[in-house]
């Protein structure tokens, strides 16, 4: 798991930014939040992070003081500045001293979590380190537009029917009234996914979130996401994922 520190002086944004984000799918974890860049400072040298989210305009010291003293201490941490609308020298003297990417507030749905997955791509080849195949899993938040009545049917229902171990192509075009032929074609056309593609690819997604809790068993894991052989989930699970599911646990904690 990637260490990420949240920086901003407004807390509502900066608590919006740390709940409202799904960072176990993108292979992360906040490990700590600042208001400023002195702050911000303390909390990097005591948490070693992987990456910075951080405001540029801050009381006390902004974003770009704090980066240029890490950088005097030879501390290549990546980050990823938030800056608004107008403050393009700022944001131009932000990329001077190495930061990783900025994005213009207020971002768009999706925008920080593709921008984090590209940064922490970085992060993983820069230092030697396998991650998981998180842009794979989080691309399957599809957007409810430009889908046909039958497959937005169908993704509702493997939603509400992921941890069915008796899941099938035929059961979700028995529940719309259609072939599964119909059901199979429509579906791969609209999302680039076979159904049971899908399917798997939607159990990994909530493996990994209960995953991210320490106290679930592997096994029960497994039962909940609908697969009763262990073995079987567990190899899925590395194929997509990257790792094992024990793994995968072990660098959530």
């Amino acid at each position: 798991m990637f260490k990420v520190i949240v920086i901003d002086d407004e807390a509502l944004v900066r608590k919006g930014i740390v709940l409202e984000t799904n960072w176990n799918e993108l292979g992360c974890m906040v490990v700590a939040e600042a208001g400023n860049g002195i702050e911000g400072i303390e909390a990097v040298h005591k948490y070693q992070p992987d990456l910075l989210i951080c405001d540029i305009k801050m009381p006390k010291m902004d974003g770009i003081e704090m980066l240029r003293r890490l950088r005097e201490e030879e501390n290549d941490v990546s980050v990823i500045f938030l800056t608004a609308y107008g403050e393009f020298e700022y944001a131009q003297n932000a990329l001077k001293l190495l930061a990783s990417d900025y994005l213009l507030k207020p971002f768009q749905d999706g925008e920080l979590e593709e921008t984090v997955l590209r940064v922490t791509k970085k992060i993983a080849k820069r230092q030697g380190r396998k991650t998981p195949q998180s842009e794979e899993i989080a691309g399957l938040v599809l957007p409810s537009g430009g889908k046909s009545k039958y497959v937005m049917e169908a993704l509702a229902f493997i939603g509400e029917h992921y941890n069915d171990t008796d899941m099938s192509v035929g059961m979700i075009a028995e529940s719309l009234g259609i072939s599964e032929g119909h059901l199979s074609h429509t579906f791969k056309k609209e999302t680039d996914y076979t159904v049971m593609a899908y399917i798997t690819r939607y159990r990994m997604r909530a493996a990994m979130r209960l995953l991210g809790d320490c106290r679930n068993k592997v096994y029960e894991v497994a039962e909940s996401v609908g697969y009763r052989d262990i073995a079987y989930f567990s190899s899925t699970f590395k194929k997509i994922v990257g790792v094992s599911p024990s793994e995968y646990q072990d660098r959530s904690i």
